[in-house]
This record gives C-alpha cells, structure tokens and sequence, in this order.
C-alpha cells in the first residue's frame, strides 16, 4: 500500500512539473512577443510621418495584448502552485489526478493532453464543465458528460 501511494504520488509531482514546464513556456512566449511588439514601437519612435506613427500604435496595442496575455498566464501558474504534491486526493477537487474507464485527468489547468510514462492525462481546470460535473466525487462513482457515462476507476 506504501508502494502504491507513492507512485500515485509520483505520477501527481511528474504531471504538475509537466504542466510547470508547459506553462513557463508559454510565459517566456508571450514576455518575448511582448519585448519584440515593444522595440519595434521604440524603433520607430523618433520618427514623426503619420504612417509611422499609426505603425508604432499598432505595435504597443500587440504589445499591450501580449501583456494581458502575460497576466492570465501569470494567475494560471498561481493555480499550479497551490497543488499538494505530496498529500493524496481522496476526492475530485484541486490537485487530483483521476482515473477512468475512458480518460485520464489531471485537475489543475486547462493544457489539454499531457504525457507521463507513455500515459495520458488531461490537464484540465477547475473552472471546466468536466470538472464541475465530477468534482466532489471518489473511486467507484460514475458521472454523465456529453452523453457518455464515466466510471471513477481511482482518485489519488
């Protein structure tokens, strides 16, 4: 029983580096367009001709995007960082990797599939409409989602 509770354990710190990983990608992404939209409009300062100026405009409001980008993802990874590694779910809720007959979750943030030891998981939040229908529930329980019926094989 020790055993197997830490290679659930195991499997819950993998997918959360995982999901770590992917996230800080898509930080470094949007900070780098946002450094690139921001030097064109600095580039482009000085000079005073209308189209120009219209150029630089355009340039700070994809910069101001990608910065908004930013925040988002910033408040995505604050949801990762509350993740418990190293205390088992008994119950579908933040942190819980969940086991059925069809699919694999990982309860956390929406990054669609992640892979982990050749296996499957969907990273999804816990603002999704899959996981409101699941949350709260433990191993054994099924629950309806787009017409297809989901048997709780194991919570951990």
């Amino acid at each position: 029983m020790e055993y197997m509770l830490t290679q659930e354990l195991e499997t819950k710190k993998k997918l959360l580096q995982e999901c770590t990983r992917l996230m800080n990608d898509q930080i470094k992404a949007a900070k780098d367009a946002m450094d690139v939209a921001q030097e064109s409009a600095n580039e482009h300062q000085g000079a005073m001709e209308d189209k120009f100026e219209s150029f630089r405009e355009a340039c700070q409001i994809q910069r101001d995007m990608y910065a908004r980008q930013l925040d988002e993802l910033l408040s995505t990874m604050a949801v990762l960082k509350r993740i418990n590694v190293t205390k088992a779910n008994h119950d579908i809720s933040l942190g819980a990797v969940v086991h059925t007959e069809l699919q694999n979750y990982f309860i956390g943030v929406s990054l669609g599939e992640v892979k982990i030891d050749g296996e499957s998981y969907f990273a999804i939040s816990g603002m999704s409409p899959l996981y409101k229908v699941m949350a709260g529930k433990v191993a054994g329980d099924t629950f309806t989602f787009r017409d297809k019926e989901y048997k709780i094989l194991q919570v951990d």
